[in-house]
């Protein structure tokens, strides 16, 4: 199998006021093409850093992260922004919709983001929302909808671009726990459809048991794998 994620002695701590604050401590592992790893520990383990340093949207203090061939680290502002449009999808706990644009607007602006044809576009975003069953509220706005509808128009937006990577952070922790079952259902379904890496950040014990591998992150190290 090919190496998706390569992680090399990679720390990182952030400064507060006076105090350094370690969050993630000398880790090193890799994530093959395909996988599907759950990322678990207590709240301030360092799970959402580790994904965010994964995704790009952070780096740290020392150490390497490679994905998808890319060595982060290697990369000024906007080739991250690219590399993230292109090869990263992310589930966040908060949904992150925009208030003011509809699901469909919601899902095929990502699409847009990399110039795609407006109507390519919408038929992507229109196709996935049905796919996560959301026909009937393509023009709803988020206040419109459910949590766990504002979830599927999330992990549709995260798919639309077909990313080689989903990045999911506590992806149920605002939704009861039927409705959480049904989303990871969903998102173990379209990985497993278009091949994708998942890594899925949960301390929700049910999760982490659905994942072939576990990660067990314990004050910012590795505890085993």
């Amino acid at each position: 199998m090919n190496k998706l994620i390569t992680i090399e002695n990679v720390s990182r701590s952030f400064q507060i006021g006076r105090r350094q604050i370690e969050v993630l401590k000398d880790l090193s592992f890799q994530v093959e093409a395909g996988e599907f790893v759950a990322l678990c520990g207590a709240s301030g383990a360092g799970k959402s850093t580790l994904l965010h340093l994964i995704g790009g949207l952070d780096t740290p203090n020392a150490g390497r992260i490679c994905v998808a061939g890319d060595d982060l680290s290697q990369l000024k502002d906007s080739a991250l922004s690219q590399f993230r449009n292109r090869h990263v999808g992310f589930i966040f706990q908060a949904y992150h919709l925009f208030p003011e644009l509809d699901a469909l607007e919601n899902v095929a602006l990502s699409a847009r983001i990399l110039r795609q044809p407006p109507a390519l576009a919408e038929q992507k975003a229109r196709a996935l929302l049905c796919q996560v069953g959301l026909a009937d509220r393509l023009d709803h706005l988020p206040s419109e909808l459910s949590g766990g509808e504002q979830q599927r128009v999330a992990l549709a937006r995260a798919l639309v671009n077909e990313p080689a990577l989903i990045l999911a952070d506590e992806p149920t922790g605002n939704l009861d726990s039927h409705t959480g079952e049904s989303i990871i259902d969903l998102l173990c379904a379209l990985r497993q459809e278009r091949n994708a890496t998942l890594l899925i950040a949960t301390h929700d014990p049910k999760i982490a048991a659905r994942a072939p591998r576990v990660l067990q992150l314990v004050d910012g190290q590795m505890a085993g794998s």
